[in-house]
């Protein structure tokens, strides 16, 4: 769809505001370091046929100078927790003696793709797992280790190395099979209106991307990019981390990191993405 298809779309859409200042998403390519260039700007996927004409990074909703950071790995804050991560990857912890790499080796290439397909089905243990919740449980279970803490700051860097490999390929969520019921509590918890501004992530992400709110640029809401350095508060940020903060802007008492509720809500927004570029890690406001 031409970029002004999709903007007359939305300015037909019943729940735009009059009033309300618009800010279009700009046109433009994101190419990592000259070299790898990554879909940005795509048709919809099947979870959410009908509720958006394209699908969109984030990264079309910010400035020019923030664009350009996450182009150049040098001038992008996130890869200094990814090269610290590269640090703790080679690391021996816990009582078996172990590291990641002794049981995955280099983790460019044992981690490549990885970071598309989550959250996905642990068959063994019986549920859908977020990347946090497979780190974890390879450090308890297989190193002996002490899990790390949702979103602190190790593990959302590792997060970060692990979507860094991965960077360039296609998000590709499953959301059918034992994926689907979890998929449809996330779904129905995307549209479900919480707080005493009675918001849904919906209204923001879907219904009025494109337009300002106070001084920021609503996107769709994509988690392709995760994790994310935001500027705002100069640190990376996890995806559960920026769930707790939109509820609580909605001024509703918050599910936690790593609940239930939050996996499931990660699972349909991660596939609301199907067919965008992993990006992590992303530069944002």
């Amino acid at each position: 769809m031409k970029k002004t298809a999709l903007i007359t779309a939305l300015l037909g859409a019943s729940a735009i505001t009059a009033g309300a200042a618009w800010a279009e998403p700009v046109e433009d390519t994101l190419i990592i370091n000259e070299e790898t260039e990554l879909t940005t700007w795509t048709d919809a996927p099947a979870a959410v046929e009908g509720a958006l004409p394209e699908v969109i990074s984030g990264w079309h909703f910010r400035g020019t100078e923030t664009r350009a950071m996450q182009a150049d790995d040098f001038d992008n804050p996130g890869m200094i927790f990814v090269e610290q991560a590269m640090d703790a990857w080679d690391t021996v912890e816990g009582e078996a003696g172990k590291s990641c790499a002794s049981c995955h080796g280099d983790a460019g290439e044992s981690m490549k793709g990885v970071r598309a397909v989550y959250p996905k089905w642990n068959e063994d243990a019986g549920e859908v797992r977020t990347l946090e919740m497979q780190v974890n449980a390879c450090r308890t279970e297989n190193m002996k280790a002490e899990p790390l803490k949702y979103t602190g700051t190790e593990m959302t860097s590792m997060l970060a190395l692990i979507s860094s490999v991965s960077r360039g390929m296609p998000i590709n969520v499953a959301t059918d099979g034992p994926v689907a019921e979890t998929w449809e509590a996330g779904k129905e918890l995307y549209y479900t209106r919480t707080g005493q501004l009675e918001l849904s992530c919906a209204n923001c992400h879907e219904d009025n991307y494109g337009r300002m709110i106070r001084a920021d640029h609503l996107s769709q809401g994509q988690i392709n990019g995760f994790p994310v350095y935001r500027l705002k508060n100069t640190k990376l940020n996890s995806v559960h981390a920026r769930f707790k903060g939109c509820v609580r802007d909605t001024r509703a008492e918050t599910f936690s990191p790593g609940s239930p509720e939050f996996v499931a809500l990660e699972l349909y927004v991660a596939s609301r993405g199907n067919g965008l570029s992993v990006e992590g890690p992303s530069v944002r406001n």
